[in-house]
């Protein structure tokens, strides 16, 4: 999860590199400013922990293999789940 914020930090540099580069040739995109580069960053970092916690709800309950469904068949049996 740290290495995936790095990787928000590290778009969040690109972006702002990218809208000085573009400042310094005098050209302005009204949409590209630092509170929509900002406001991007802030919705990848909150977006990451929903990804996380998708992936593993998804894994748990979808991905099960042959030796797990085995498994939970006998706890099944033994009255245990």
């Amino acid at each position: 999860m740290e290495k995936a914020k790095q990787y928000v930090a590290l778009i969040g540099g690109a972006l702002g590199a990218l809208l000085l580069f573009f400042q310094s040739l005098d050209y302005q995109i009204e949409w590209f400013n630092e509170g929509t580069i900002n406001s991007f960053v802030n919705f990848l970092t909150a977006l990451i922990p929903l990804v996380f916690v998708g992936y593993g709800i998804y894994k748990n309950q979808f991905l099960l293999t042959k030796k797990a469904q085995k498994q939970e068949e006998v706890l099944k049996k033994q009255g245990l789940k």
